[in-house]
């Protein structure tokens, strides 16, 4: 006769836990990074646009970063640094615009002893646009 008894309930709740959990915190923190990541890209592209569509050289780096703080806020994106350059010159023919859109993404329920290095990292995105060879300069 066997007597032999196991507790495949208590066996199976700690595989659960030791198995699931990491798995789905791995999960979040992916997910996590890919709306971080989503959100710099397409702010970066809008800004672009919106630098090329303004009227004046002088207000353009202004409606840029106006128009990324839009997209981020719609992704969920905080603390954001929107840089903007021209080259070779803002407003001529044949010119482009960059711009660069860098975020910072923490790990979720990452402690603050572990420091910045460990628990959080740079996402960013350039994004280059066009003036247009064949429109007027300014």
């Amino acid at each position: 006769m066997n007597r032999e008894r196991g507790s495949s309930t208590i066996e199976f709740t700690w595989l659960t836990l030791l198995l699931l959990v990491p798995l789905v915190y791995v999960v979040v923190a992916v997910f996590q990074t890919q709306r971080t990541a989503y959100g710099v890209s397409a702010a970066s592209e809008a800004a672009a646009r919106a630098f090329i569509a303004s009227k004046t050289v002088q207000g353009a780096p202004s409606r840029a970063t106006q128009a990324a703080q839009v997209v981020l806020a719609d992704h969920g994106v905080t603390g954001a640094k929107v840089t903007t350059r021209c080259e070779p010159a803002c407003f001529e023919p044949g010119s482009t615009v960059i711009v660069r859109v860098s975020a910072s993404q923490r790990l979720p329920l990452a402690p603050a002893v572990l420091g910045d290095p460990i628990a959080k990292f740079e996402v960013d995105s350039t994004h280059t646009e066009p003036f247009g060879r064949y429109r007027a300069g300014q």
